[in-house]
């Protein structure tokens, strides 16, 4: 198995940007130009390596390649992103893989890109790119080309040796359980459980008893064997089940106007585990979004957009508007949800009003998250 936290170690110590891997602070997938960029590296990677993995990896600082990290980002749903906006679309995994030296709720992103024979090309356009637009790689740029595009095999070696190199050991895998439970959890009850002798999975979070059901919060769960992150979150809750064959995490989604929150099943994610070394994940949404009354949400709606007026005035808040603040993200969810075609647009501008208050601009990032989540779910991409 090969520990992606090596293997983003040897991409960074052996090689700079070049034809089969590129870096990048941060991924934007909020916005049609974010999206866009993401798109075209795919595309070019892609076509660039027909015969070997490719790979991207993000919160690393271009010039000197300091690892600085990025937000938990649990979208597998990626991939139907790429499909929408591809043909021939290649395969990709996105994971999170946790450092020591960043905090808790940083991770470095690795986007993995598989190999195929097809050149892929954008079936539709997005933001400044056209339809049929064809983009390779050349050294460490991503160009667009109107030639046809030659199979290029010069770096299957360079890409074997280095996944190699990545490979676990019975040391790293150890060093991994022991990091996780003696420093990083060690309040917080950690727990662990080994799958068919070859996988361990370690997970911690607190407990909180709602409506006698017990959830888990600021859980955090990895995968240590190949050390990705495969939960992380400082707000939402979720309730974890295991047997000998799999591991099932649930995730809920908090909502509620007024003060009255309920929990509201948003994912089903399952890790099923086989004895050849060889594991595979399945999800399945299951969010059904609540359903208010339109004139009360009006009203609230049209209170929530007075508060950012104040914000973008720097008109101090009364005690009650600051609570009514706090609410504000998950109250623009729930009013995009239920037929306020603007409400997401209107929190996302809102963003640099929001993130001076830490707490609120964490309970920004989650709406946007889940938002983004059942985007993805869609067959289409708008």
């Amino acid at each position: 198995m090969i520990n992606k936290r090596l293997l983003v170690k040897n991409l960074l110590s052996h090689n700079d940007e070049n034809s089969f891997y590129d870096k990048k602070r941060q991924l934007n997938l909020h916005t049609r130009e974010g999206k866009a960029k993401f798109l075209k590296h795919i595309c070019a990677l892609s076509n660039s390596n027909p015969a070997n993995n490719s790979y991207i990896v993000v919160g690393v600082e271009d010039q000197d390649n300091e690892i600085v990290g990025d937000d938990f980002f649990d979208d597998s749903r990626i991939q139907n992103l790429v499909n929408a906006y591809l043909e021939n679309p290649p395969k990709i995994q996105y994971e999170n893989v946790p450092f020591p030296n960043l905090p808790k709720d940083k991770v470095v992103g690795l986007v993995t890109i598989k190999p195929k024979n097809k050149t892929s090309f954008f079936k539709k356009g997005i933001h400044t790119i056209a339809a049929n637009s064809v983009f390779v790689r050349r050294g460490s740029n991503t160009t667009p080309t109107e030639e046809h595009v030659e199979k290029n095999y010069q770096n299957i070696a360079t890409v074997a040796d280095i996944e190699n190199n990545a490979r676990n050991n019975i040391k790293h895998t150890l060093d991994g359980v022991f990091d996780f439970i003696q420093y990083k959890h060690k309040d917080m009850t950690p727990k662990y459980h080994v799958f068919k002798e070859l996988f361990i999975i370690c997970w911690a979070g607190i407990p909180k008893r709602v409506r006698q059901k017990t959830y888990l919060s600021r859980v955090d769960i990895e995968l240590i064997n190949e050390q990705v992150k495969l939960f992380y979150s400082a707000q939402d809750v979720v309730t974890i089940a295991y047997d000998e064959h799999s591991f099932t995490i649930t995730e809920y989604v908090p909502l509620g106007l007024n003060d009255k929150t309920s929990y509201y099943p948003l994912e089903k994610k399952i890790l099923f585990f086989y004895e050849n070394g060889y594991y595979k994940i399945e999800s399945q949404m299951l969010f059904q979004p609540p359903e208010f009354n339109k004139k009360m949400l009006l009203h609230i709606y049209n209170i929530n957009l007075g508060l950012l007026l104040k914000l973008e005035k720097q008109t101090p808040l009364t005690e009650r508007e600051y609570i009514d603040l706090e609410n504000l993200p998950s109250t623009f969810m729930i009013c995009y949800l239920n037929g306020f075609q603007d409400a997401k647009e209107r929190l996302i501008l809102a963003k640099p009003l929001l993130k001076p208050y830490k707490n609120i601009y964490l309970a920004f990032k989650e709406a946007l998250r889940v938002l983004r989540k059942m985007k993805y779910d869609t067959k289409t991409e708008a």
